[in-house]
């Protein structure tokens, strides 16, 4: 049989009907507060895909301009080419 020292453990073990109720209260949302939250999220997604698509854009260009950029040098690596084989001149690496 249990003694009030037992029940005096469990109840130091266990919520009580009252402290679950106020438990409760902080834990548990109403259907506005979620609501809310919900929309903040959406918010907060929508400022994060328009910054990472002005980063994507930002990229795309800077990797556009490399390309250009390299058949650029490309094409006065070969022109100055040319001009050493006119010139009669040996280009050494």
């Amino acid at each position: 049989m249990l003694e009030d020292k037992d029940i005096q453990k469990l109840e130091d073990v266990f919520l009580t009907k009252k402290q679950f109720v106020e438990v409760g209260k902080e834990i548990f949302v109403t259907k506005e507060e979620f609501l809310d939250f919900r929309e903040e999220m959406k918010n907060e997604f929508s400022k994060l895909y328009t910054a990472i698509d002005a980063y994507a854009k930002r990229a795309d260009a800077y990797f556009q301009e490399m390309v250009m950029l390299a058949h650029k040098v490309d094409r006065h690596e070969k022109w100055i080419k040319q001009i050493a084989e006119k010139l009669g001149i040996k280009l050494e690496y």
